[in-house]
């Protein structure tokens, strides 16, 4: 799920090499944190949120075959 949310943040962002994404595993949850230029996070959000709301969805369709609760966050690097 890493891999997956990785390459979509890679591909909307201006600066690519500065994207990171954490992962902490529990019990039952799964944290995604998304990490990018401060440039960046826009582009990441979207208008209202919808780029950022559409990662999740995509996120969660791949964790339900797992049957997993996932969590992301963006943030900014500094």
């Amino acid at each position: 799920m890493k891999e997956l949310v990785e390459m979509m943040v890679r591909s909307l962002v201006d600066q690519p090499e500065y994207v990171v994404v954490g992962e902490t595993i529990g019990e039952s949850i799964v944290i995604l944190e998304i990490s990018v230029s401060q440039g960046d996070v826009g582009k990441v959000i979207g208008k209202e949120g919808r780029i950022a709301n559409a990662i999740r969805t995509v996120v969660k369709a791949a964790a339900a075959k797992n049957d997993k609760k996932v969590t992301v966050e963006i943030m900014t690097r500094n």
